[in-house]
């Protein structure tokens, strides 16, 4: 109970700063966010279009998602140096596995016939992506955006070890000072964040998937 205690002071004393961190961490995981999403939806389209390259290229995604979080961090240092670029770097090449793989089996499982139907309409490529492949798909895609973002969210909890901002900044000072309360304060606010996403994001899911149904 006294650590629960500190907690509260803590967010009672330190409001500011906790709302300073905590509108960081949305930024720098929003940022992440955006850019996986956008690379990971193109890469997994373009591989879905292009089977023969899906191989090789889920294979990269693969071992990019395998590297410890930390590692990969140290690892991009002596390039990019440390601070936010750093982190969102790290956080863009973790978010963009679940878009390809959802985006990819999400336009490679429909239905031919329906795409067949399409295409005897009249419809080119573009127009047979944009107006029949991705809605019917969307339920998939949307998926694999809910997972990158709790998987981003929490991720970026790590960042303040390369100098980047947001509420890692409090579960890193912590640890330093070593005050279990002011680290526990800030993964709370990081998994209260994810939580919200993932049941705003479950709830999208839902409707797409009875959409599409």
């Amino acid at each position: 109970m006294s650590v629960i205690k500190e907690i509260l002071t803590l967010y009672v004393e330190r409001a500011d700063w906790f709302a300073e961190l905590l509108l960081g961490h949305i930024a720098l995981a929003l940022t992440a966010i955006v850019l996986s999403g956008t690379i990971g939806l193109l890469v997994g389209v373009l591989i879905s279009e292009h089977q023969r390259i899906a191989s090789p290229i889920m294979g990269v995604c693969n071992v990019l998602y395998t590297i410890p979080s930390i590692s990969l961090l140290g690892i991009l240092i002596p390039f990019t140096g440390i601070g936010n670029r750093t982190a969102v770097i790290a956080l863009v090449l973790y978010g963009i596995m679940p878009m390809v793989r959802n985006t990819y089996a999400g336009l490679t499982s429909l239905d031919p016939d329906i795409i067949e139907a399409a295409v005897g309409m009249g419809s080119t490529k573009l127009q047979t992506l944009l107006r029949v492949k991705l809605p019917m798909a969307a339920g998939v895609i949307v998926a694999g955006v809910r997972n990158m973002v709790v998987m981003t969210i929490s991720v970026a909890g790590i960042a303040s070890f390369v100098g980047a901002g947001g509420l890692g900044v409090a579960i890193y000072r912590g640890i330093t000072i070593y005050n279990p309360a002011m680290t526990a304060a800030g993964s709370i606010l990081i998994a209260l964040l994810a939580i919200i996403c993932d049941l705003a994001l479950g709830a999208l899911e839902q409707y797409e998937k009875k959409k599409g149904s």
